[in-house]
Parts: C-alpha cells; structure tokens; sequence
C-alpha cells in the first residue's frame, strides 16, 4: 500500500528542525514549499543570525519561525486575516518562540500607505514580502519597504512572487537593485539589496 506523501509544514533547520506546524484546514494560505524554503534560507546563511527578520503577509508564519528557529533576534510578522494571526500566535506558543517575536494584523498595504509604521525607527537586516499570487503587490511592497526606510544598509528583501510577475531589475522610486533570482516551478524568489 502506497503511503500518501507528507504535505505537512514543518520547520526544516535550526534549534526547532523537524517541528511540524499547525495550519488552516481549507484556508487560501499558501506556504512555502519545503525545498523552496529550504533553498531559501540556504541563500540567506548566516545572515539570519542575530537578525531582525520582517515577515510580510506572513499567512501561517512558516518563514518568520524559521527565520526564529535557525537564530533570528526578532521576528515581526504582519498578516491582515484573523485566522492567521491566532496561527501564528499558536504556532509562535508551539514552538516557545514568542519572546523572539510580534505578530500584527494589519494590511502594510493600505496601513502603511495611512503613514503608520509598525515599529516606528526599527529597521530589519531580512524582510521577506510573500504576497498572494497574481495580485501583483510585490513591486508595491517593495516601494513601502523603501518609503519607510525598513531595511538595513546591508539587509536584503526576499521576494516570492509568481514567475509571471515580472519585477524590475531596479525601483524608480527606491534605492534597491535586483541581485539574485532563483525558479523553482512557478515560483520565484527575488533577492534585492540597497544600491551600492
């Protein structure tokens, strides 16, 4: 008898390795592949360590505890539906990460366009915007990012988008360049620096 194939999320690195997740039964979220989170913090290494890490329409949180358990300071997660922030919480609680994280409900597009930010004067060394595909937010939420001036001098943004979602190699409107991008199926990740 054939074993069905295990689709649960789980952390797959650092001090919680192995640790399944709890997720949304029948929810729209959509985590992040095991290999592509995998892939993706095999280009971030040692950046992550001591890191503060941004979480951006963080759904069920799997990238920002990730970023927790593999050495991250301080994680924010940002998500604008309830059911993912209670997730997250649950999840955070779970893995007796809390006193490494904040969870915020709130949309960045729409609350931070209102010219409130989060954690006014905190800047992160890793922001992470995975938005719903084919809603094309990421180019906007790279330009909030750059509004509010959330990023370190040498922190990156991580982007995962929809291959069909084309992002351009640099922002009119922010000082970031395109440095990396890396395919995996119809997924991509878009890796942006500050301009040298």
């Amino acid at each position: 008898m054939n074993k069905k194939p295990d689709r649960s999320v789980r952390i797959v690195g650092g001090y919680r390795k192995g640790k399944k997740l709890k997720s949304i039964p029948g929810h729209t979220t959509r985590p992040l592949m095991r290999r592509v989170k995998q892939s993706l913090f095999d280009i971030i290494g040692r950046k992550v360590e001591n890191s503060n890490f941004l979480d951006l329409f963080a759904g069920m949180g799997s990238v920002g505890i990730e970023a927790i358990s593999r050495g991250a300071k301080k994680t924010v997660f940002v998500d604008k539906d309830p059911d993912c922030v209670r997730i997250i919480n649950a999840n955070l609680n779970m893995c007796e990460f809390k006193d490494r994280a904040e969870v915020i409900r709130g949309d960045i597009i729409s609350w931070m366009n209102r010219g409130i930010s989060y954690n006014p004067g905190e800047k992160y060394n890793l922001i992470f915007i995975g938005p719903p595909f084919k809603l094309n937010l990421t180019k906007i939420s790279l330009e909030i990012v750059s509004k509010y001036g959330l990023l370190e001098s040498e922190g990156w943004i991580i982007c995962q988008h929809h291959i069909k979602e084309e992002l351009p190699g640099k922002l009119d409107s922010a000082p970031f360049v395109l440095s990396r991008q890396e395919k995996y199926g119809k997924t991509m990740l878009s890796i942006y620096e500050n301009e040298k």
